[in-house]
């Protein structure tokens, strides 16, 4: 898969079918201790905060990444062609405590160019992020009440991750 270099302004996504669509495979920890983990991810957002361009991801705490994402200064997003879907479906519903999913998947994960959190060769669009910025949801901020549906206590942890490198294929870069 070709990739190249994406400056930030030269991104090109629609980020409904980014997240709601496509999913990303978020990946937190130590490509070259060989210690990090991995999960689907389809709830997140893409922008600017603290005059910095951000990705903004969440997990919940029983996510095996959650421990990962927490000791980790850093996250990668990783978006794959639609082929990999049936893998991406497994990587969200298997836990990395009881196997070494990212093994069993046939995905091959890589050192990114600037943050220890590792990306994968498959992706056609990777996203380096270091953490800076965590907060825990909470309930009563809640302001529609289908939103109290989708938890049983488990509420998700946000995390602002700022960019600081992306690469994609041509179908990610504004046409010059």
């Amino acid at each position: 898969m070709e990739r190249q270099e994406i400056a930030v302004n030269e991104l090109l996504v629609n980020p409904f079918e980014l997240w709601s669509t496509n999913w990303a495979l978020l990946t937190s920890g130590d490509f070259a201790s060989r210690h990090f983990n991995s999960m689907t991810v389809a709830w997140g957002s893409l922008g600017i905060m603290w005059n910095k361009p951000f990705a903004m991801v969440v997990v919940r705490p029983q996510r095996y990444t959650r421990q990962f994402i927490d000791e980790s200064d850093s996250f990668t997003l990783s978006v794959f062609p639609e082929a990999y879907r049936q893998i991406l479906e497994t990587l969200g519903t298997k836990s990395g405590r009881e196997m070494d999913k990212i093994n069993a998947s046939g995905l091959t994960p890589t050192a990114s160019t600037k943050v220890a959190s590792p990306s994968f060769l498959e992706a056609e669009l990777l996203v380096e992020c270091r953490k800076m910025y965590f907060a825990d949801f909470e309930p009563k901020h809640f302001l529609s009440d289908f939103i109290k549906d989708l938890y049983k206590n488990d509420y998700h942890r946000m995390y602002f991750g700022e960019v600081l490198a992306i690469a994609g294929t041509a179908r990610y870069k504004l046409a010059p």
